[in-house]
């Protein structure tokens, strides 16, 4: 704010020390801290209504065309992404969405082959390894002490 460096900020305190005294440093500090505070406050309510006549005056109007001129690609595929939301908003009762309820249900039939497949898979891993864990137990079993 002042451009004050540390060397600056050490000869204001020894001199504020010397002059004002140690007892009232303390009240000193902070009635300084309540007016930066209290200036700190005035420039953001300052920078608000700033900001809030900016927006009652179209200056974010102003400001995306100016982008715009600016960088023509971004523009451009913005244009690109609006035409494709656009495309994606068909009649259902037309051949274009007739095709698109189709695919909807094939691509719901193909996940959920998908799923009972990865399903299967992994019962059958399972089973395998229920098989392997018995055939260990079965072998890691002590065999029964005959008297003879």
């Amino acid at each position: 704010m002042f451009d004050l460096g540390w060397t600056e900020m050490l000869v204001i305190g020894i001199v504020a020390l010397i002059v004002i005294g140690p007892k009232d440093l303390p009240v000193l500090f902070r009635t300084i801290g309540q007016f930066v505070g209290k200036a700190k406050g005035m420039a953001r309510e300052f920078s608000r209504a700033m900001n809030d006549a900016a927006d009652d005056a179209g200056v974010k109007d102003i400001s995306k065309g100016l982008k715009a001129a600016t960088n023509p690609v971004s523009s451009a595929m913005d244009g690109v992404k609006s035409a494709a939301a656009d495309m994606t908003k068909f009649d259902p009762e037309s051949e274009t969405g007739k095709l698109s309820a189709e695919r909807a249900e094939q691509t719901k039939k193909i996940q959920a082959a998908t799923a009972r497949a990865a399903a299967d898979r992994k019962m059958r891993e399972a089973q395998e390894a229920q098989d392997k864990a018995a055939a260990l137990e079965a072998a890691a079993a002590p065999e029964p002490k005959s008297d003879s």
